[in-house]
């Protein structure tokens, strides 16, 4: 069937801004990831000086890179509707968040609604698949001090020790108050019919949407930053812990992210933004951690069952377009997330101008010394 005059200028034009946008996001990153490294290169000194002080500027860079992520879905009309408890109240607590994965832009999303949630980006440690770490963006992870995890049952137990060393050296030593895990230990599409497989085995409810997830890092992270008395957990690291003022994790955020049709964003589509406007939705529901067992069969059982509520949340969506209200309410409430377009702007605007700084700089030294 050949195009029409109108639908070839579509095609042209989706084309030409992909184009423009890619060659801005290569950019974006050329200067932007270059002068965080080169800032705390510098700023060195003050790490031994004053680790605290280091680390906060750290972090607020860290927050500004984020939100320079979250721009490109921003400005290509992705945005997030937020639904369920409202997690700026616990922003300045410590809190372990389980997120479903489905594809590579939930990561993306994430970056994109919790940029008006106080400190909570920059003080934010990120578990996420080792692949990550020889991307662009590997080298910021690194240094923030996100941990990367390998998959598969020949690294689990090594793995897993790891991240409990991991967490103990660098949690609390920078100041890190939320952690984010992808409990079902890849995408959905990836997973879905081992989880099936293993759920139709072991006599476990069968699920669409989501996949049973894993209980190892979770089980970890409770008993590594879990102060003992919340919930029986023996304690991890008390020497840093106290040093740094630190309450142990105080809630568990369950976080269900939704796209419309079922129809994931990935970051090919976040960085090029040739699909349609997409609002993304986003359903948390606040745990105490007191109330999360520490006993692994107990744990399984309870992470078991958010999975499950997850599944029954995004059944619910994908049949009604809304997630159902909260027990012993008529009426959900969703709330629509913004970001300043000016601010958006002023951190771009900081990155090309470091980039050009640090160009500059370099051009004179080299000139100086040759």
């Amino acid at each position: 069937m050949a195009l029409t005059l109108e639908q070839a200028q579509r095609v042209g034009y989706t084309c030409l801004k992909a184009l423009l946008r890619f060659a801005f996001m290569v950019a974006n990153n050329l200067v932007a990831i270059p002068s965080y490294v080169l800032y705390l290169i510098v700023l060195q000194p003050l790490r031994i000086l004053d680790s605290k002080s280091f680390w906060y500027i750290e972090g607020v860079l860290f927050k500004w890179l984020l939100a320079m992520v979250a721009s490109w879905g921003w400005w290509a009309g992705y945005t997030v509707v937020e639904w369920g408890d409202d997690v700026k109240a616990v922003s300045e607590d410590e809190a372990m968040v389980l997120v479903n994965h489905q594809a590579t832009g939930d990561v993306c999303t994430l970056m994109m609604c919790l940029q008006d949630k106080g400190t909570v980006v920059r003080q934010m440690m990120w578990l996420m698949d080792h692949i990550f770490k020889y991307t662009n963006f590997g080298i910021v992870s690194l240094i923030h001090g996100d941990f990367f995890i390998r998959q598969g049952k020949a690294h689990r137990d090594q793995q897993l020790v790891l991240l409990k060393d991991h967490l103990e050296k660098y949690y609390w030593s920078r100041n890190r108050k939320w952690i984010v895990l992808f409990p079902e230990g890849g995408f959905l599409r990836k997973r879905r019919e081992t989880s099936q497989a293993f759920a139709k085995k072991n006599n476990l409810p069968f699920l669409k949407h989501v996949t049973l997830p894993r209980l190892g890092a979770t089980q970890v992270i409770l008993k590594t930053l879990v102060a003992p008395q919340e919930n029986g957990t023996p304690p991890g690291g008390d020497a840093v812990r106290k040093e740094s003022k630190s309450k142990g994790l105080q809630w568990v955020i369950d976080t269900t992210i939704a796209y419309p049709k079922a129809e994931p964003i990935d970051i090919q589509t976040w960085i090029l933004g040739y699909r349609q406007p997409t609002v993304t939705h986003v359903h948390y529901r606040i745990f105490p951690v007191k109330d999360v067992p520490a006993e692994p069969e107990a744990l399984t059982n309870w992470l078991y069952q958010r999975f499950i509520e997850k599944e029954d949340l995004l059944t619910h969506f994908y049949e009604t377009g809304a997630f159902p209200p909260p027990q012993g309410q008529t009426k959900a409430i969703s709330r629509e997330m913004t970001l300043s377009n000016l601010w958006l702007v002023a951190i771009q605007s900081f990155a090309f101008l470091s980039g050009g700084m640090w160009y500059c700089l370099f051009q004179y030294l080299y000139h100086c010394l040759f």
